[in-house]
């Protein structure tokens, strides 16, 4: 009973929340607080040009947390070992299909970690690569040939893996492309300015359709 009352409550309290974000806290020695500018340009950019409303310094929660209910979308980011607990898989996959999404972007060596713990969360689901028809692609700003390229890394082309929960994508996971760097302050990664553009209208999309669907 006890546990019905916390999915009822947590249902409640993702869809009355106002629209944020906040950075997901991880285990495991990743450092889930890479990128320490990328959201708040993000968030201004979304601000200035999709009216949204949020505030200007994302908090983190932790994954295992309650408190990731109050929130519609959550990000995720690093380099390295993730892991999700017993208690932290459960809690994220409440989360999930009470109306919640997740964005992990792939800040450079996550993919092998990502993909082993989600198993936790879905063990029967499987990250599906998104077609460049998804709506995800077009909800504001049009992306025709699919998720940008921001950084180069391993030279790999930039994919979109998406998570479905009754057909709704509840988890978008960028790989190879880095839109994170592309958020952050100009003078960190030195990107044109037309890469930067890029990876924040990009960013816009995700939280345009985090927040509509």
């Amino acid at each position: 009973m006890k546990k019905v009352f916390i999915i009822i409550i947590s249902l409640f309290t993702v869809f009355t929340f106002a629209q944020d974000l906040a950075i997901v806290q991880y285990k495991g020695g990743g450092d889930w607080y890479s990128n320490p500018t990328a959201l708040p340009n993000l968030i201004a950019y979304c601000n200035a040009n999709i009216n949204t409303k949020m505030n200007a310094k994302p908090l983190s929660v932790e994954v295992g947390s309650i408190d990731i209910f109050q929130y519609p979308l959550l990000h995720m980011t690093g380099h390295g070992n993730v892991f999700f607990s017993d208690a932290d898989a459960e809690n994220l996959k409440n989360y999930l299909i009470s109306g919640g999404f997740l964005h992990i972007d792939d800040n450079y060596g996550m993919e092998p970690y990502v993909t082993k713990e989600l198993k936790k969360v879905f063990p029967n689901a499987e990250l599906i690569e998104l077609p460049t028809s998804h709506e995800i692609f077009s909800i504001v700003y049009k992306f025709p040939d699919g998720l940008p390229k921001i950084h180069e890394h391993d030279g790999k082309k930039p994919q979109a893996f998406g998570l479905f929960h009754e057909d709704r994508l509840v988890l978008l996971f960028t790989f190879e492309s880095d839109l994170g760097d592309g958020w952050e302050d100009s003078e960190v990664h030195n990107d044109p300015e037309d890469v930067r553009e890029k990876a924040l209208k990009m960013g816009a999309n995700i939280i345009k359709y985090a927040f509509e669907n």
